[in-house]
């Protein structure tokens, strides 16, 4: 497989906040797939090893970078520094939950897509969640990976969370260089990583230093977008084909999020992948992607052979 080419940054607009998006040259035909990313970093984070495997899965990839991410709108500061403290619903809030939820459909709207699957990661499967429940009738199916029930909040939030590895993270400082910046992804990528696989030092300071620009030592931005609250209904309103994946080794949020996500939605999937951590690593692209095109097959009543419950 050749290395695959994203379209030069587009933009859409929610009220005053502009969201960057793209999409991957050469699966216009596919099946419209939004992928949605993590607290604080960009779309870049995205491995392109994972969006060509999708596209090979018979889907149009898009991806953009949430508020306070990447190239998209930075919200002004609030009084909260840490996002500990947003989590704890502490001082003051940038935006709502809901606001998060309509930035997906902004961008939908500029993709010119009437509806499409969502595959969020870490807080991008809540947001996905959310969209569910607020739009359901843009959404074709719902796969969200190592995240948290949307609608739990505050104090109900910590039962999912290690918060003393999120406070540990959180409180690491770099150096305000370019080389600081690579220091604080390669963090976050050890931080995610299963401590049962072998950590390519090398490969992962090259990605580092390709995503250095992207968001992932902003503390404050992370705090504005873990600190907006959800105003809507519960979980067990998401109508779509939900498929929840989790890692068994992540260090962030406890297998318990997955198995209640799943739990709640009505007909969700749960599927448990061994030795992946916070993250979607190399060894489970092609996993992760033929549940997502088993999901959408199912959906649309298209018959083929189900990927395993259990791997």
């Amino acid at each position: 497989m050749g290395q695959r080419q994203w379209t030069p940054t587009r933009w859409a607009r929610n009220g005053d906040v502009r969201l960057a998006f793209d999409t991957l040259i050469g699966a216009d035909e596919g099946d419209p797939l939004l992928l949605i990313m993590g607290l604080g970093v960009s779309r870049l984070w995205w491995p392109d090893g994972l969006c060509g495997v999708l596209a090979d899965q018979r889907f149009a990839v898009a991806r953009f970078d949430q508020r306070d991410s990447g190239e998209s709108t930075l919200l002004p500061p609030t009084r909260t520094r840490l996002p500990v403290t947003a989590l704890l619903g502490r001082r003051g809030r940038a935006y709502t939950a809901e606001d998060m939820a309509d930035d997906v459909i902004a961008v939908l709207d500029e993709l010119g897509w009437d509806s499409a699957h969502l595959f969020g990661v870490s807080l991008g499967g809540a947001v996905a969640q959310r969209v569910a429940i607020r739009h359901p009738h843009r959404v074709r199916t719902l796969t969200s990976m190592s995240a948290v029930p949307a609608d739990a909040a505050g104090l109900g939030t910590l039962r999912y969370i290690n918060i003393r590895a999120l406070a540990r993270l959180s409180r690491t400082r770099f150096p305000d260089t370019r080389e600081g910046a690579v220091e604080a992804s390669l963090a976050v990528a050890r931080f995610c990583a299963s401590p049962h696989q072998p950590f390519d030092e090398d490969e992962e300071r090259t990605r580092a230093e390709r995503l250095a620009d992207t968001g992932a030592r902003d503390v404050q931005a992370q705090s504005r977008q873990i600190g907006a609250q959800w105003h809507g209904p519960a979980i067990s309103a998401i109508t779509a084909p939900t498929l929840v994946l989790h890692g068994q080794d992540d260090p962030l949020i406890r297998p318990r999020a997955a198995t209640a996500i799943a739990a709640r939605i009505p007909g969700a999937r749960l599927v448990m992948l061994p030795g992946v951590g916070h993250e979607v690593s190399a060894p489970v692209w092609h996993t992760v992607a033929a549940q997502i095109r088993a999901l959408a097959d199912d959906a649309t009543g298209r018959t083929g052979p189900r990927p395993p419950e259990t791997l």
